[in-house]
C-alpha cells in the first residue's frame, strides 16, 4: 500500500490519507447532499488504487458520512426533514455538555483563541466561501469542546458534524450570512463571565436555530 508523509514526518497509509481527505471534504460541505461518487473518481482525485479507496468509503458508510445503495451506489447523505431535527437535537444534548465541561478550563489564552477564529468565520463570511466557512465554524467550536477533556464525546459530535456538512453546505446559500454568527458573540461573552447557564443557551441556540431553516 502506498504511503504519504503527514507534517510530523510521519509515514500515512493510502487507506488514511483517502479517509481523512474525503472525510473532510464532506464534514466542510466540499460535497453537495445527494451526490454521488464512483470509486474509480475518487482513486483518481487522491491518485491512489481502488482498494485504499474501497476500504475509506466502507468505514465512511458505517459513520454515516456517506449511503451507499444496493447496487453499490455510493452518494453524500441527502437528509430527510426528521433526520435534519434528529441530528439538531444530537448536536444540541452533546454540545451543551462539551461547553459546560470546558467552562471550567475556559481560560483567557483559550477565549482570546476563539475570538481570533471567529473572525477568520467573519472573513470568510466576506469572501462568500462556505467551505472555510464551516470549516472555521466548526473549528471554533472544537477548539471550545476540546477543554472539556472528553474525547469520547467530542467524537460523537463531530460524527453529527459529518453527517451534516452536505446539509450545512445547502444551508449556507440560505442563511445569506454579512457576518459571524450572533450566538457567537454571546458564547464568548459567557465565557468570559463564566456564567455557565447563559454558555448553555448560546451553544443549544448556536447549532440548532440554523438549522431550523432547513426543515421549514
Amino acid at each position: 500500500m502506498s504511503k504519504g508523509i503527514n507534517r510530523k514526518g510521519q509515514s500515512i497509509s493510502a487507506h488514511d490519507r483517502v479517509y481523512r481527505g474525503l472525510r473532510n471534504q464532506i464534514m466542510f460541505g466540499q460535497l453537495d447532499p445527494g451526490q454521488a461518487l464512483t470509486l474509480r473518481g475518487i482513486g483518481a482525485s487522491f491518485g491512489v488504487s481502488i482498494t485504499p479507496v474501497r476500504e475509506s468509503v466502507q468505514r465512511l458508510v458505517a459513520e454515516g458520512a456517506l449511503a451507499m445503495s444496493t447496487s453499490g451506489r455510493v452518494s453524500t447523505p441527502q437528509l430527510t426533514n426528521e433526520r435534519i431535527e434528529e441530528l439538531s437535537a444530537l448536536r444540541s444534548l452533546i454540545e451543551v455538555e462539551l461547553a459546560s465541561r470546558a467552562l471550567p478550563r475556559a481560560h483567557l489564552a483559550l477565549i482570546e483563541r476563539l475570538k481570533a477564529i471567529n473572525g477568520m468565520v467573519g472573513t470568510a463570511i466576506s469572501e462568500y466561501d462556505p467551505v472555510s466557512y464551516i470549516r472555521t465554524n466548526l473549528e471554533f467550536h472544537r477548539t471550545l469542546y476540546l477543554r472539556a477533556q472528553a474525547p469520547a464525546m467530542l467524537a460523537m459530535a463531530e460524527t453529527v458534524w459529518l453527517q451534516l456538512g452536505p446539509t450545512m453546505r445547502a444551508l449556507y446559500g440560505r442563511l445569506q450570512r454579512k457576518e459571524p454568527p450572533y450566538f457567537h458573540k454571546l458564547i464568548l461573552a459567557a465565557l468570559a463571565a463564566g456564567d455557565e447557564p447563559s454558555l448553555k443557551l448560546a451553544i443549544r441556540s448556536d447549532v440548532t436555530q440554523s438549522l431550523r431553516m432547513l426543515t421549514n
